[in-house]
């Protein structure tokens, strides 16, 4: 889906925890960056920072000359953002489904369960990293030795925290 055809992602719900990690690994790999999210945060405005276009509130505006619109499950189907990105035929996939998509260029490690997914997702990135394999890691919390929530790793292994209450971990098989 992604190599050649996309450019430009649109995030809506950008600052949440679970996209805000694959934004900065978006940009970190040189894609354009959008997103929108209802109010400036610290982790809004460190992904301002890495370069992303950020928007405060929802408007249709906001997804102009974006190639995907990525939207998390707190997003409700009449925003107005995601209306219009259907109107335009951009195509709209979920938080989960752009986290298989980034799995699909490494080998993945996805953690699931009811409790403990982030300490044991950082767990085995860490594990990975000291070992010389170099992983991708992207996760819920702040990960405390990267001072982020996301690394790009140049190794082929990506490890991620999965979520487990809307289904979208089984994408990640």
């Amino acid at each position: 889906m992604f190599r050649g055809k996309v450019r430009q992602i649109h995030f809506i719900g950008i600052g949440g925890s679970g996209m805000n990690g694959i934004a900065q690994v978006l940009l970190n790999q040189g894609f354009t960056v959008t997103g929108s999210d209802l109010k400036e945060s610290q982790t809004v405005i460190n992904l301002k920072q890495m370069g992303a276009k950020i928007y405060i509130g929802h408007d249709p505006k906001n997804i102009e000359g974006a190639d995907v619109v990525v939207y998390s499950s707190a997003v409700k189907e009449d925003n107005p953002e995601l209306v219009k990105a259907k109107e335009k035929g951009i195509p709209t996939i979920p938080r989960g489904e752009m986290l298989a998509e980034l799995m699909r260029f490494k080998y993945g490690i996805a953690i699931a369960g009811s409790h403990g997914k982030t300490t044991t997702t950082s767990m085995v990135g860490s594990i990975l990293g000291r070992t010389g394999y170099d992983p991708t890691v992207v996760i819920g919390g702040k990960l405390e030795a990267y001072g982020s929530n996301a690394r790009l790793g140049s190794g082929d292994f990506i490890v991620t925290e999965s979520d487990e209450s809307d289904g979208s971990f089984l994408k990640l098989t």
